[in-house]
């Protein structure tokens, strides 16, 4: 049993069910309602402290530039740069990234001065999703919603082993009262020729990135500590698109097609164990703040090995 649908959910079911594992997928929302749904996403370590991330995350990057190759999967390849306001060293994981390069000063956008290029996969998450939804089918595994489950011992009655992605719902579901919503919001708007990614580094409150997703562009971002609320705001979505503007002029004037805002699961240390409750075996996978997606496939495998 796989508890919770988003990025997490999906990829674990995925990886059990092909290891010839019986899954059965249940969650209180379905895919398209997630975290995951509204997520960016350009791979790479965000807004999670935990040391185990990178590793995670490499061995994902495995999996995602193996899914590029199936344009059906919403995942493609991007070069892009990365920069800095002041100066920074790249860290040691886009050293090894395909294509790295540092540019000079002089080849920045006005205000950094610091920066690389790399390549790395960019994830239309509503088309993922779907993708991975689709794989569950093609093995006979579906989406099962049911109402949300109140306690862990709900979650041990639904069988001898439980793999609980539930994201932030760990925090009630648990409980789990380390686990702290961070809102983030997006501007989705209608591409005007933009082919290249960019991200400002280190992370901020007011981070700033352009990622195109063939005829869209999500702009980005925000971060807000202890926020729950999922309504857009429209001051933040300004600056977000000046942000951007700062950076490609063009995106000043295109046309918004959507807002997106998540909540982000974000805990000391992503809680990634097997423990027994009520006679059941459960094995926690949650709390992966804003790189959820970077170690979906890490996690998984994981998750995998603690199962046996």
């Amino acid at each position: 049993m796989v508890l919770g649908a988003g990025a997490a959910g999906l990829t674990t079911a995925l990886c059990l069910a092909e290891a010839g594992t019986p899954v059965r997928l249940i969650a209180d929302r379905p895919p398209e309602r997630t975290t995951s749904a509204v997520a960016g996403a350009l791979w790479g370590p965000y807004i999670a402290e935990d040391v185990r991330v990178l590793s995670w995350g490499l061995h994902s990057l495995g999996e995602f530039r193996a899914l590029s190759e199936d344009a059906r999967s919403g995942v493609r390849l991007a070069r892009g740069l990365e920069a800095a306001a002041s100066y920074q060293p790249p860290p040691d994981w886009v050293r090894g990234m395909d294509g790295f390069a540092h540019v000079p000063r002089v080849l920045l956008p006005a205000g950094f001065v610091s920066g690389w290029r790399y390549t790395a996969p960019i994830i239309d998450m509503p088309v993922y999703l779907r993708y991975l939804v689709g794989r569950l089918a093609a093995l006979g595994v579906r989406v099962e919603l049911v109402p949300a489950l109140g306690s862990l011992d709900a979650v041990a009655e639904l069988g001898d082993v439980v793999v609980n992605c539930a994201g932030l719902g760990a925090r009630e579901l648990v409980p789990d009262p380390s686990l702290c919503p961070v809102q983030g919001q997006l501007v989705v708007v209608e591409n005007p020729g933009v082919d290249e990614f960019f991200s400002d580094y280190p992370g901020c409150d007011q981070p700033t990135y352009v990622l195109p997703q063939d005829d869209r562009v999500v702009l980005g971002g925000s971060v807000r500590t202890g926020v729950e609320s999922t309504d857009p705001d429209p001051t933040i979505c300004a600056e977000i698109r000046a942000r951007c503007a700062a950076i490609v002029p063009e995106l000043a004037t295109a046309r918004i097609v959507e807002h997106r805002v998540g909540l982000r699961p974000v805990r000391p240390t992503v809680r990634l164990e097997r423990v027994v409750h009520r006679g059941a075996t459960i094995v926690h996978n949650y709390g992966h703040g804003g790189s959820g997606i970077t170690v979906s496939w890490g996690c998984a495998a994981v998750v995998l090995d603690l199962l046996g």
